[in-house]
């Protein structure tokens, strides 16, 4: 049986997973849908990007988990895969959901040259947090009024730390057992950083004929990708 550890991109908490969880669960699965501090319901909490990573861990080692299935979508694929290798032989998987990936010393804003300076000034705007994306955001990523009405509704401004701290790995993210799911609404191609780690014998990389939100999107064809990186 296999434990799958949800964790959703930025502004959105274990609820995000609403839709995938009883696919999973249907299938015989354990789930563990978690909100990292400062988000949804843990709004309030201070948290740096070791605070993310920890929240993770501590989530494994709490329930003892094994057989580990770890997913991290958008931005939570920094501190998932920071985890992951801090979880050890815990970890059977780690699925990267259209997501950034840590690089060790380089942050959130860091891997991203273009949209750093938008969000650096979103933060210092917002009392250091990065604020939710308006409705007209998520327009061409296969979503419909109804779904993105839930994503804005359900945001919570994202603790800018997070953002903005450095990445710490001790050892090449490419040896770790890995799915990279590129969602292609949102660009064809993975980034230069992803390209590279999938030249690894221990990663695959799946696609997505949808938007960056899959779990909103498409969250039977979500699950059944989880369930196949299960074996």
């Amino acid at each position: 049986m296999t434990e799958f550890v949800l964790v959703a991109g930025a502004w959105l908490g274990s609820w995000a997973w609403d839709e995938v969880v009883p696919e999973l669960r249907a299938a015989g699965h354990h789930t563990h849908a978690l909100t990292l501090s400062g988000l949804a319901d843990k709004q309030g909490v201070p948290a740096g990007q070791r605070t993310h990573v920890q929240d993770i861990v501590d989530e494994v080692e709490r329930h003892d988990l094994r057989d580990v299935i770890l997913v991290g979508h958008s931005y939570s694929g920094i501190p998932a895969g920071q985890a992951a290798e801090l979880i050890g032989d815990r970890l059977a998987r780690v699925v990267f959901v259209d997501s950034n990936v840590p690089a060790d010393g380089e942050s959130f804003v860091s891997g991203w040259p273009y949209g750093r300076a938008m969000v650096e000034a979103s933060i210092a705007e917002s009392g250091g947090f990065w604020a939710p994306l308006p409705a007209a955001d998520y327009a061409g990523q296969g979503l419909s009024d109804e779904q993105i009405a839930r994503i804005v509704g359900g945001s919570t401004p994202h603790p800018g730390a997070t953002l903005t701290e450095p990445a710490v790995l001790a050892r090449p993210l490419g040896e770790l057992p890995a799915t990279y799911i590129k969602c292609l609404l949102d660009g064809a191609e993975p980034s230069d950083e992803v390209a590279e780690l999938l030249t690894s014998e221990h990663w695959r990389l799946v696609e997505m004929d949808t938007g960056h939100w899959p779990m909103f999107s498409q969250p039977r064809e979500l699950a059944r990708i989880l369930l196949d990186a299960a074996g």
